[in-house]
């Protein structure tokens, strides 16, 4: 079963991929005391991913900002690779680029998928969650082959519909 609002984020080590290199980071951490929304690729560097789910998340980190959310861009990939893809992709401070290297963090939200087919192995399902202070308050999956629910966008207006007044 995956993880449905109401639902705490597992606790688990996640490697955070930035200019200094890898730096481990338990999901306690990057979750406790903050609004937070979470999203998560199938393959970075892959068609969708680049063109349209990260770039929306860049565009609009600042109007996360603003609401006081930190977002977080999670892959079934190594740190190496999600260091690379934020800088092709100039991802700003402050938006972590967070590598599931072996899925683990992914099965436990019960989203990963068998990309097999595709010479890709497993990875994680396209989803959005937004979280306030470890538990998740909205989780948008996407249907196989869509890119809507988890939009920066759409994101943006699930959290505005959540909160009265979004900026506090």
């Amino acid at each position: 079963m995956s993880i449905q609002p109401g639902d705490s984020i597992p606790s688990m080590t996640l490697q955070v991929a930035g200019a200094q290199g890898a730096q481990a980071s338990d999901t306690a951490n990057l979750f406790s005391g903050k609004r937070v929304v979470l999203f998560s690729v199938p393959g970075a560097f892959t068609p969708t991913c680049s063109e349209r789910h990260l770039p929306g998340y860049v565009q609009h980190h600042g109007d996360f900002a603003k609401r006081g959310i930190d977002v977080y861009c999670l892959s079934v990939n190594d740190a190496f690779v999600m260091q690379a893809w934020g800088e092709s992709q100039h991802v700003p401070d402050g938006l972590l680029m967070l590598a599931d290297g072996n899925g683990a963090f992914t099965k436990a939200l019960g989203l990963e998928m068998d990309a097999s087919p595709f010479g890709m192995g497993l990875r994680g399902k396209r989803f959005a969650l937004y979280a306030e202070n470890g538990v998740a308050r909205a989780v948008e999956v996407e249907a196989p082959g869509e890119f809507r629910v988890s939009s920066a966008e759409s994101m943006l207006q699930t959290i505005d519909a959540l909160s009265p007044n979004p900026t506090e």
